[in-house]
């Protein structure tokens, strides 16, 4: 039966006072005429909603809901009350869904009304009851399984700890140049590299070349020096030899006076796939971290490459950040990163931390890849030469 303004208004209002007195029964009957596809006038499924929740008709109540999202999915009365019916119906993952809605909602802008802080309160609080218990589920089976140790491979650690929200996604940011299809991963297993075990087994002598060079060295120069040619960048350490630099490759020439001095060191780096390019590469050099040094979050300029640290001076308290994983060297062991992703470095010890640092091809990229990269780089080199006049 079509409803005439007038009526649906005298429903509308009969069925809100029987609802504040608590008949339930009454209201439910008056709304559903309101309700009734002849009735030709704008439903009150809110109320109806309301009305099956006083009688315990969770599908009722549950059908009224969505009928009123199905109008305006973005209802923030609606979103909150189906995740309260979600959560009382012990369907964490949907009340999960219908909160978060809602929370996005208000997180963007949102009014939220006197009456409904109490639900934005509950939603919270539900939020991190359910975390806690779906971690405390998840941690379960895969103790059962035998995926919570540490013999569990690393790329599912990640995804657990991602999961979990404990991480925080990264993605390549090379400075300068971005290759396409290059895995996302920030670290690489010593494993994956079989040349690295024989440069590993030259450690010890690396570390006595090392202690000649200190010995005849006061104070290494800065890693990040500003050029008169180019904008000063934008480094805390910039010009700061607390972060130093000793280069036996830089830019693709070697740097005699300093290799003469360490043989063995450049007889280990001939064994390391190191790109070759006029200019740019090799590139290999002791990173000098002084005590109490931070090198600030950044990224760097190339997604081709990976970086290799051997740590031949390694205090406690030192830490590497790549993306979303911080580790800590270990003695006599190769670390491999990829340095498109941020990363940042921290020496807290009282000591001077120093690597053997230098950079390699990724074993993803294919000799011809190799060959055009290396094209492609040098003609940047050749056209960024100032013209002689």
């Amino acid at each position: 039966m079509t409803l005439a303004p007038s009526e649906s208004d005298k429903l509308r209002n009969d069925a809100i006072t029987y609802l504040r007195s608590g008949d339930a029964r009454k209201a439910r009957k008056t709304l559903e005429q309101i309700c009734a596809p002849e009735s030709g006038v704008d439903p009150q499924w809110l109320l109806l909603a309301h009305a099956c929740r006083m009688l315990g008709d969770d599908a009722g109540e549950e059908m009224a809901l969505q009928k009123l999202l199905m109008i305006n999915k973005r209802h923030l009365p609606a979103l909150f009350l189906m995740g309260e019916l979600k959560a009382r119906t012990n369907d964490d993952r949907a009340a999960n869904g219908f909160y978060k809605a809602a929370l996005n909602m208000v997180s963007t802008g949102a009014a939220v009304s006197d009456d409904l802080r109490p639900k934005l309160k509950q939603a919270e609080e539900f939020l991190a009851g359910a975390h806690g218990r779906f971690e405390t589920f998840l941690l379960r089976r895969l103790d059962e399984t035998g995926l919570a140790g540490k013999d569990t491979p690393i790329p599912v650690r990640q995804a657990i700890d991602l999961l979990m929200g404990r991480k925080e996604i990264f993605y390549q940011k090379p400075s300068i140049f971005y290759y396409p299809g290059m895995p996302q991963r920030e670290f690489y297993q010593r494993s994956e590299f079989p040349w690295l075990a024989e440069m590993e087994t030259a450690i010890p002598d690396m570390q006595e070349e090392l202690r000649g060079v200190i010995a005849r060295t006061k104070e290494f120069k800065p890693y990040v020096q500003g050029q008169p040619n180019r904008p000063r960048p934008n480094n805390p350490l910039l010009d700061d030899p607390s972060w130093g630099a000793h280069y036996f490759w830089k830019d693709g020439v070697e740097v005699t006076e300093n290799s003469i001095h360490c043989p063995k060191t450049m007889a280990a780096l001939e064994a390391a796939p190191i790109p070759v390019i006029q200019e740019r590469s090799p590139m290999a050099l002791y990173s000098v971290l002084e005590p109490g040094t931070h090198i600030a979050p950044h990224y760097g300029m190339l997604n081709t490459r990976l970086i290799c640290h051997i740590p031949l001076v390694l205090p406690p308290d030192c830490t590497l950040r790549v993306g979303g994983e911080t580790r800590s060297w270990q003695s006599g062991e190769a670390l491999v990163f990829d340095d498109s992703f941020e990363h940042e470095a921290w020496n807290l010890s009282d000591q001077r931390r120093v690597i053997l640092l230098f950079e390699i091809w990724r074993p993803e990229i294919s000799e011809d890849e190799r060959s055009a990269l290396t094209t492609i780089f040098e003609a940047i080199n050749e056209y960024q030469k100032p013209v002689e006049i």
